[in-house]
């Protein structure tokens, strides 16, 4: 019997992963291992309707599809070394799995404030065990919110605390402005405004030097000696890359783990990284390897490598392009939303308004040397699906590299 593909992750990438080995062709045995007892479910409502408390888990999980019927599941299991020359992982069971071919879905943790001060009422929001740890310190009446990091979730936290009935909201980061760096001025400063005429506080150019308090934070110290009050903090600082398990294998592991164009791992045929873990030149721009936090990622990036993994063990053909995904965010916020195709951070010191005014729903197209390379829509329904007429187009762009 063949050794199987094992598969190191059992999140959203991890399951696409295992479709997609079934869909290329690949019929031998499949072993995904996760650290979370549950089966993978989908994140993005953690900071908005599970942490509202309008989604329960059932809700979230995904349904397998029937091909991965015979899938064994490891859950409640870590990854804690592999082997690459031996083609071996380990399991903090004390298991040893010998595989065939490994796919690399270990995706990505909180980075925490190293700050001094208590513990208790310090958050993070990655999986559903935050979500609902914070949610339990978010429903105290009169509770008083800090969040540190105006990033997506950041911002996302902050808008789903005021419609839970928090007392204040203070959204503390030391950039300008909220999600200026995905986003660009332009749309970082309408949705500043958005938040502001919302209740939302911001304490903006701003870095967090520790927490007040005794067993529990009471409040939030910035460089300037400032302490913002504070019955719970949420932080939204950036995420680390679950890479450990890698390390002594001559992987480039700088940034997530590094691959080529076709998303195999140091040059090695039988092992693959998908979901935001892999840090990928992506075609349709350029030859720079990047992570890409995005919802559509695990399946992109499962579906091209699980062929160039089966192809490998099986013989069949390689996919013969490069990958070269079109990326695509939404984030839902207050009553507005934030809707995204291509890649806006390459072209946000080129932001032409497409259509609308930044002071009412507006799309916002992104440019590259002049190529558009991303467009983003805030507003409502109608500004969405302004912003997706675009697909097409950037879809028919030609990849610039080959």
């Amino acid at each position: 019997m063949n050794a199987p593909v094992v598969v190191a992750g059992a999140s959203m990438a991890g399951l696409r992963a295992a479709e997609q080995l079934r869909a290329a062709g690949w019929q031998g045995p499949v072993t995904l291992v996760g650290d979370e007892p549950h089966m993978p479910y989908n994140r993005p409502p953690l900071s908005k309707e599970v942490l509202a408390g309008k989604a329960p888990f059932e809700s979230l999980a995904f349904r397998p599809r029937a091909a991965v019927a015979d899938v064994d599941w490891r859950l409640g299991t870590k990854v804690v070394r592999a082997d690459l020359d031996r083609r071996t992982v380990a399991l903090d069971d004390g298991t040893a799995l010998t595989y065939s071919g490994l796919v690399v879905a270990t995706g990505m943790r909180p980075r925490r404030l190293r700050c001094p001060g208590p513990q208790a009422g310090r958050h993070t929001v990655r999986t559903l065990d935050d979500a609902q740890a914070l949610r339990s310190d978010l429903t105290r009446p009169g509770v008083r919110v800090v969040v540190v990091g105006a990033g997506f979730i950041g911002c996302e936290v902050a808008a789903t605390a005021l419609q839970l009935g928090a007392a204040e909201v203070t959204v503390v980061d030391p950039l300008s402005l909220p999600m200026v760096g995905p986003l660009g001025e332009l749309l970082a400063r309408a949705l500043l405004k958005r938040h502001e005429e919302r209740g939302v506080r911001f304490a903006l150019g701003a870095g967090v030097t520790g927490f007040a308090g005794e067993d529990r934070v009471s409040g939030v110290v910035l460089g300037d000696g400032t302490v913002l009050p504070a019955d719970v903090v949420v932080e939204s600082v950036g995420s680390a890359a679950n890479t450990e398990w890698l390390e002594g294998n001559g992987l480039d592991l700088t940034d997530g783990v590094l691959t080529d164009e076709h998303l195999r791992a140091g040059g090695r045929p039988d092992v693959i990284a998908v979901g935001d873990v892999a840090r990928f030149p992506n075609a349709r721009y350029d030859a720079v390897p990047r992570r890409v936090e995005h919802w559509s990622i695990p399946t992109d990036t499962a579906k091209h490598a699980a062929k160039v993994l089966t192809a490998h063990l099986t013989g069949a053909d390689a996919p013969a392009d490069p990958f070269a995904p079109l990326p695509t965010f939404w984030s839902d916020q207050h009553d507005f939303r934030l809707q995204s195709f291509g890649a806006p951070a390459l072209g946000k010191d080129d932001v032409r308004v497409l259509d609308g005014d930044p002071d009412g729903d507006v799309l916002a197209g992104y440019h590259q040397g002049g190529r558009l390379v991303g467009v983003v829509a805030l507003g409502g329904k109608a500004a969405a699906a302004a912003a997706a007429r675009y697909r097409a187009e950037l879809l028919k762009q030609p990849a610039l590299i080959a």
